[in-house]
């Protein structure tokens, strides 16, 4: 397993089928959740920018088995997206160390403000998020992706937040 850092061919196809294929089994979400994330992460790759924008993946037996991206939206805000791993390599420091060093990566660039979406089912995400800084700042539930969920908005405010990671 390892971590590798800057964008590839072939990179955004397998997160999208990632994406689609996990958060159906594990959350239900149904295939207009695919689509959205196909939408975004096509505009991602086309704007794509390693001086502005964070781009890893987890790579396990020359398969990719998670990701996690920044997203510059401006010289100071930021938005941490796609983020997932497999269920095959959970529970081992890996999601801890992608989100530690895309925080690394926005310290690095001087962002002042990072933010989520996420959804309340993800209750280890949101963990993971909290333990680094990140402050639950917005809800909203209404129909998405085939059935009523709670989205999350989290903010971490770097300029306030301390250098440790975990």
């Amino acid at each position: 397993m390892q971590i590798r850092e800057g964008l590839k061919p072939g990179d955004i196809g397998s997160i999208i089928h990632l994406h689609g294929t996990l958060y159906a089994d594990e959350y239900g979400l149904d295939h207009t959740f695919e689509g959205y994330v196909a939408a975004s992460m096509g505009e991602f790759a086309k704007a794509y920018d390693p001086k502005k924008d964070y781009w890893a993946v987890v790579e396990d037996q020359e398969e990719i088995a998670g990701a996690i991206a920044i997203v510059g939206c401006s010289d100071s805000v930021a938005q941490l997206r796609w983020f997932l791993v497999h269920p095959k390599l959970r529970g081992r420091g890996i999601g801890r160390r992608l989100l530690n060093d895309s925080i690394n990566f926005c310290r690095q660039y001087k962002y002042k403000t990072v933010f989520l979406w996420t959804i309340s089912e993800l209750k280890t995400a949101a963990k993971l998020y909290q333990d680094v800084g990140f402050r639950l700042t917005e809800q909203k539930t209404h129909e998405i992706w085939g059935a009523v969920h709670t989205e999350e908005r989290y903010d971490l405010l770097l300029e306030c937040a301390g250098l440790t990671t975990l």
